[in-house]
């Protein structure tokens, strides 16, 4: 079963590129060195390969390559890096991945099942995001055959996905990608920001910061945008430490009181507060939206899908009680300002 993704209309956004005007699973093939590249993890080395799939006529087509490692938690923990996937923008011209130029490619961060599950309802979250508001990442799943360009590793098959590049996200919203950090909270669009903390609760997601970020780079798994006359634009990513993924290696911040990812927290801000009904109503409204994209999902796990339901289940309890709503997001929102 196939679930479109219509976004709610609360958001004024152009139509994505080709590649993400698509769900279904994506069939593709690379060749690249991947022995070096799980080895050796270069960063900032692109190592040469080729990219295939068919197109809707069911002709070949074959892209030039650039790959190489990226991230950070991952790329330190995981068997397999993330990757980055870099066209040549004139062979993408006329294709599927036209207006394509480098993405980050979310892969199996250890060859088992859990962990395909878990990549799974990563994106899965960035979909339900999807529906929620057109301000955000879009993505599509592929399943991608590896092939070892210097046959050090055997062929294998694994799903995976790609995310919108920010340049073309930010086209998109017809703003500009930004590195800054706000001079408070309130510089952010406040509607959009409340929104996605209640998604971030949704998912029991706690690693994340808005206005904060590392060293001279902000946001931590959120960027910013900015267009003239407007307040910044938030938009999250990287939902791989949530209780909603629950990835084996997610373990929450020591000092949040938490034992671990999947006791939710919220990390609203509370000065939109006031946005708290409303970003409520949008859930509810979106509700039979986001339990039939989690259904139909099918390459995931009937009881993965079942233990997601059961934990969207705990927040859907929760938001539609008046009381547990000012009890668990109002009465615990963040003072924090930056």
């Amino acid at each position: 079963v196939l679930y479109m993704v219509l976004a709610l209309p609360n958001a004024e956004a152009a139509s994505p590129d080709p590649l993400f005007q698509e769900d279904a699973a994506l069939r593709v093939e690379i060749t690249a060195p991947f022995a070096r590249l799980i080895d050796e993890r270069p960063k900032d080395e692109e190592l040469q390969g080729s990219f295939s799939f068919r197109d809707p006529n069911g002709s070949r087509v074959e892209l030039d390559l650039q790959v190489r490692a990226r991230g950070n938690f991952r790329h330190f923990n995981c068997d397999t890096p993330p990757l980055y996937l870099n066209f040549k923008r004139s062979q993408v011209e006329g294709t599927l991945f036209e207006e394509q130029d480098k993405l980050k490619m979310v892969v199996h961060c250890k060859d088992s099942a859990r962990y395909q599950q878990a990549l799974l309802k990563e994106y899965l979250a960035y979909r339900m995001l999807n529906v929620l508001t057109d301000q955000s990442f879009r993505v599509r799943l592929l399943d991608v055959t590896y092939v070892d360009s210097e046959d050090r590793r055997p062929r294998m098959v694994r799903h995976a996905f790609l995310i919108e590049h920010v340049d073309r996200l930010g086209a998109r919203l017809g703003r500009q990608k930004l590195n800054l950090f706000p001079d408070n909270v309130q510089a952010i669009q406040a509607d959009h920001l409340n929104l996605t903390s209640v998604f971030q609760y949704l998912l029991g997601n706690t690693d994340f910061s808005p206005v904060l970020g590392s060293q001279d780079e902000c946001c931590h798994n959120y960027e910013l945008f900015g267009k003239d006359g407007a307040p910044l634009l938030a938009i999250p990513y990287d939902f791989d430490m949530s209780g909603f993924v629950n990835a084996p290696y997610a373990r929450p911040e020591s000092g949040l009181g938490i034992d671990n990812v999947k006791q939710r927290l919220y990390q609203g801000f509370c000065v939109n507060n006031s946005h708290v009904e409303a970003s409520i109503s949008e859930f509810l409204q979106a509700r039979d939206t986001l339990y039939a994209l989690t259904a139909g999902l099918e390459q995931m796990a009937p009881t993965v899908r079942e233990r997601v339901a059961e934990y969207m289940d705990e927040f859907y309890v929760t938001i539609g009680d008046p009381q547990a709503v000012q009890r668990e997001l109002i009465d615990r929102c963040m003072v924090m300002t930056p």
